[in-house]
């Protein structure tokens, strides 16, 4: 166990950050308000059938953190959502799916949050289950839904390499310099460009934008055979990004979110413009 004074303080505040965006996701998907807390701790939960979850970031290669949920909670909140969007019964690999897209979106709204604190984007990238193999540098089990210390808590590790990234001021620093100082000069990596007069005339213009979760080819025999019912199975896997597409050109990938009862697709990457251009048919 581990003092909450002892975790770095860009750590601590990234944990907080965590929790709030992980109790409004499942407020947003499930209709269900839960209460929380947290405290330090570097050790995973001890409870048989842990659901381990390895997330990795862009824009920080090498420093992955890992969540670890137990079965008892994992299966109430991915029922509870379930239910919410009209199932009357739930199967318990669908409650597990869907705890991990829950995670999914937490975890992108953490990823936000520390490339704010970097002053450089990071965003998640293919994450899998896998547990922890060596010590953490720094953790916090966390209650959902009740004070009763009996109830099992979920668990976040950071890596060595993520906190050691963290806790670097040199980014910080040098980003906030750049904005106190209004004359200064572009960041590194960084544009800026002014939209051209001639562009006023195109800025109004509507382009369709439709998402991608994915293709597939089939006979035409097995097109025919095609029901109310069918299942067709696609080229990507559910925690793998979508495709944005505008006016049929691909021009960035993100996770599918939920809002408000709608489906939306939270941005993580922006395609690059030679990318863009082999993307056109």
């Amino acid at each position: 166990m581990i003092a909450e004074s002892q975790l770095p303080e860009v750590v601590h505040g990234l944990i907080d950050r965590w929790v709030d965006s992980l109790a409004g996701v499942i407020a947003s998907m499930a209709d269900h308000k839960t209460e929380t807390r947290w405290e330090a701790s570097a050790e995973p939960p001890e409870e048989p059938e842990v659901l381990w979850w390895e997330q990795s970031f862009h824009g920080a290669a090498g420093a992955p953190l890992w969540v670890a949920t137990p079965r008892a909670v994992w299966e109430d909140y991915g029922t509870i959502t379930l239910k919410a969007a009209g199932l009357e019964t739930v199967e318990m690999n669908e409650a597990r799916n869907t705890w991990l897209e829950i995670l999914g979106q937490s975890l992108s709204g953490l990823a936000q949050a520390m490339g704010a604190e970097l002053g450089r984007e990071i965003s998640c990238e293919g994450g899998r289950e896998h547990a922890s193999e060596g010590p953490v540098e720094a953790g916090a089990s966390i209650w959902l839904g009740s004070r009763n210390p009996e109830v099992p808590s979920l668990w976040i590790g950071f890596s060595p390499q993520l906190v050691q990234l963290l806790a670097q001021p040199a980014a910080i620093e040098t980003n906030e310099a750049h904005r106190a100082s209004p004359l200064a000069a572009p960041l590194p990596g960084t544009e800026q460009r002014e939209v051209p007069p001639a562009m006023d005339l195109l800025l109004d213009v509507e382009l369709p934008v439709s998402v991608s979760f994915g293709k597939t080819e089939i006979a035409m025999k097995d097109v025919l055979k095609l029901t109310t019912g069918s299942i067709v199975e696609l080229n990507r896997g559910v925690n793998e990004p979508v495709e944005v597409l505008v006016n049929h050109c691909l021009i960035a990938r993100g996770e599918v979110v939920v809002v408000e009862g709608n489906y939306g697709v939270r941005i993580q990457k922006i395609i690059s413009r030679p990318d863009r251009l082999r993307s056109v048919r």
